[in-house]
């Protein structure tokens, strides 16, 4: 993976209430902040994230403080905490590791940081991860939430096999290799970061997971569109709920008469607006599914939708 040159990098930390939790992910991916780790305790949320020095100074970390303060003062709540300081350059990710162990997730997933001996006396499906400069440990509720909601759609139970699908919005590639671990046969990834896509190749790599089965490439919607050969079977995205909004009139574009979704990234106070935009656009909620303030939907195609749906796939 190609990383940026830098010969110090800043460690930035927010604690907040986790109402703010979501606006601070926000804040931190407007300054292309990295390697995000996230420690929840009893009431409170300690978000941990990097930048390299060279392009960042002290009045950007003083403009985020002022923006989440203002961002708390609109909500009725209290200012979170803003700290930073510089660290040498061979020493960031150590700083970042330390925040970070192996973790279950729902029934069937340990996420396994791989520099960390495993550890598996569940016998849990391991997925190793580095996610390197790209945002997604394992560690966040709405990557929780759609682990848990891939576990649900491909349950060998249901007996379906040979399906695709695509992971829009890839981040370290964890819900694409999620769903190869869990036996879909072929995974699209897109993410429009280069950074994105170094780390999900990365881990595609710490997994072993054949080059064809996973197809990791630079773009969103219309790139995957350009990838496909057939309608997908199913799709997870896990970004924020106004880029989802954006993306919906799309998703059935891409979509067959029995496709599923699965969208997270979607806090309460966006869950009304977000339905609305799925349901004028064809699609309907069958479960919603939430952790803390966040939220992840499964939806699938309304059979009674009149609008347009000509697929783009060939």
């Amino acid at each position: 993976m190609t990383t940026p040159v830098a010969t110090s990098w800043w460690e930035v930390e927010v604690e907040c209430l986790p109402m703010l939790e979501e606006m601070t992910f926000w804040r931190l991916q407007e300054l292309d902040c990295r390697s995000t780790a996230t420690v929840y305790g009893d009431g409170w949320v300690r978000i941990t994230a990097y930048a390299p020095q060279g392009e960042y100074g002290v009045q950007h970390w003083e403009a985020l403080q002022g923006l989440l303060r203002e961002d708390a003062r609109e909500a009725a709540l209290p200012p979170p905490r803003v700290r930073w300081q510089e660290i040498d350059s061979q020493d960031w990710s150590e700083h970042w590791k330390r925040h970070w162990q192996a973790q279950p997730v729902g029934e069937r997933f340990l996420i396994q940081p791989a520099w960390l001996p495993v550890q598996n006396p569940e016998n849990r499906l391991v997925l190793r991860l580095d996610p390197g400069f790209a945002f997604g440990t394992g560690s966040h509720p709405t990557t929780q939430l759609c682990l848990e909601a891939l576990e649900m759609r491909l349950d060998p139970r249901w007996g379906r096999t040979n399906l695709v699908i695509a992971d829009i919005g890839c981040g370290s590639g964890i819900l694409a290799i999620a769903a190869l671990l869990l036996g879909a046969k072929q995974v699209y990834a897109v993410d429009t970061d280069p950074l994105a896509i170094g780390a999900t190749r990365q881990n595609q790599s710490l997994n072993q997971i054949e080059g064809e089965r996973l197809v990791v490439e630079q773009g969103s919607l219309s790139r995957l569109a350009e990838l496909l050969t057939q309608p997908l079977d199913g799709f997870v995205c896990n970004i924020l709920a106004e880029t989802i909004m954006d993306m919906t009139p799309r998703f059935r574009m891409l979509a067959h008469a029995k496709t599923w979704g699965i969208l997270s990234g979607i806090i309460q106070e966006q869950l009304t607006a977000v339905t609305q935009v799925l349901e004028e656009q064809g699609w309907t909620v069958a479960a919603l599914r939430q952790s803390q303030d966040w939220c992840c939907l499964n939806i699938r195609p309304d059979p009674d939708y009149t609008g347009t749906t000509n697929s783009v796939i060939q």
